[in-house]
């Protein structure tokens, strides 16, 4: 078996992308992990000021899919608040549960991306949910850096990942391409294919 040759950043337009992004394998699995993502950790999903309008212009919408408790805090502090790293994140339940959560069948699903499939509204989701496992930070000039994110409960994810042999920039085609476009997505497919041939990956 060849070995595979060590892999820089790569930089797709004006977005510098981390090697792993071409390298790991990745699959929601939420028959497994029944969307705990959703109600884990200690800060809500990342969002921007146009995020919030667009959420604040579906809520109405989504109100009754949403738990007595979630709505006092949205009608206590609205749908997103500032944490302690000074970033705007959607508002959370209890120190943990992001307000959008609601349940069917067991599994934690999003109240605003269950409408938007259902065809009830325009807003699917906050994209830094859409784009997990790849989280994106902001840098200065304009600049972007995409980094895959390893979190213990999405084992499952991984693991269906590896089975399907399928890569987390083709998983995550459809909010790769709502973030940057799809020039950007078949530039970035391009280098993927180029970086194969050259035995990167």
């Amino acid at each position: 078996m060849t070995e595979k040759r060590m892999l820089p950043i790569i930089e797709v337009g004006d977005v510098l992308v981390s090697p792993d992004v071409f390298t790991q394998r990745f699959c929601c699995d939420l028959d497994v992990c029944k969307g705990e993502c959703c109600i884990e950790g200690d800060a809500g999903a990342p969002v921007t000021v146009e995020e919030i309008d667009g959420i604040e212009g579906v809520l109405d919408t989504v109100w009754n899919d949403l738990s007595a408790s979630a709505q006092a805090v949205i009608d206590k502090q609205g749908v997103a608040y500032t944490d302690e790293e000074g970033d705007l994140v959607t508002s959370i339940v209890n120190g943990k549960d992001c307000v959008f959560t609601c349940y069917d069948k067991g599994c934690c699903l999003c109240a605003l991306e269950r409408a938007y499939r259902n065809g009830k509204t325009g807003f699917c989701k906050p994209i830094s949910c859409a784009l997990y496992p790849i989280r994106e930070k902001r840098l200065s000039g304009g600049t972007s850096a995409l980094n895959y994110n390893r979190w213990d409960i999405c084992e499952c994810g991984r693991k269906k990942g590896e089975e399907l042999n399928l890569p987390v920039y083709v998983f995550l085609k459809e909010p790769l391409i709502r973030r940057f476009g799809a020039e950007w997505y078949d530039e970035l497919c391009f280098i993927a294919d180029e970086l194969k041939r050259e035995g990167y990956i």
